[in-house]
């Protein structure tokens, strides 16, 4: 009998939430798993760890394929609401075209820096990251021409044996999609968080506790995670 053929390793970005869960599901079909959480000084930083290494739990990665890192600057140098407390979380706008407050400047291409760095370094040969367009409500660094773009200074920045490329599974899926993708694949929905301002229990209120709302209701599934207030959402 031949030897069962090992499956290539991946990065994971895993912010703790659903869009990264159901993204690591996805990677866990074809990939063995390294997973990646970097705490920037979000205003629910301790909660979104958590949510990280549950999943990690869940999916049973070694402590050798996790890595927890910093990018302390992003909170110092601002300009988002998610990082800077002065700055109010905004009411949920479904309807908006503006780049919201949540936009951390540049922040994916940090983040795709570290992934880059650790990916090679393991000898990994796939990064993988849940940007969503339509989540995106405008954010530049979630739109498929910024990954295009960054896959090619992967191949210029990188040794020449070096063959790491970003996967975007999500980039084009609406939010309900994502979850019924995730209930498919029995990814551990329950122990994701996504919200934007509390750590107790989520506002309800925030974009992204809308959004996501919005996509189980769609469903005519309960969101398994607690909630303040449960507004409904409409497409």
């Amino acid at each position: 009998m031949s030897a069962k053929k090992s499956r290539d390793l991946a990065v994971v970005l895993v912010s703790g939430g659903l869009d990264s869960c159901v993204t690591a599901a996805i990677a866990a079909q074809t990939h063995e798993l390294a997973m990646l959480h970097v705490n920037y000084g979000q205003r629910t930083e301790k909660r979104e760890l958590q949510a990280f290494e549950d999943i990690c739990d869940y999916y049973k990665v070694p402590p050798s394929r996790r890595l927890v890192t910093s990018l302390a600057h992003l909170k110092k140098i601002g300009g988002s609401s998610l990082t800077d407390e002065t700055i109010p979380v905004s009411r949920a706008n479904l309807q908006s075209q503006d780049i919201p407050t949540s936009y951390v400047p540049f922040r994916n291409a940090h983040l795709l820096s570290i992934a880059v760095s650790w990916g090679e370094v393991l000898g990994a040969r796939a990064i993988f990251i849940g940007a969503v367009e339509e989540d995106s409500s405008g954010y530049p660094d979630c739109r498929l021409p910024f990954f295009q773009a960054f896959n090619r200074v992967i191949e210029l920045g990188t040794r020449p044996e070096t063959h790491l490329t970003i996967h975007t599974p999500l980039i084009h899926m609406k939010k309900f999609e994502i979850v019924q993708k995730g209930l498919e694949l029995h990814a551990p929905l329950h122990l994701t968080w996504s919200c934007y301002q509390r750590e107790d229990v989520a506002c309800g209120i925030c974009d992204s506790c809308a959004l996501r709302l919005r996509a189980f209701q769609k469903l005519g599934v309960e969101d398994p995670i607690p909630y303040r207030e449960r507004p409904v959402y409409t497409y």
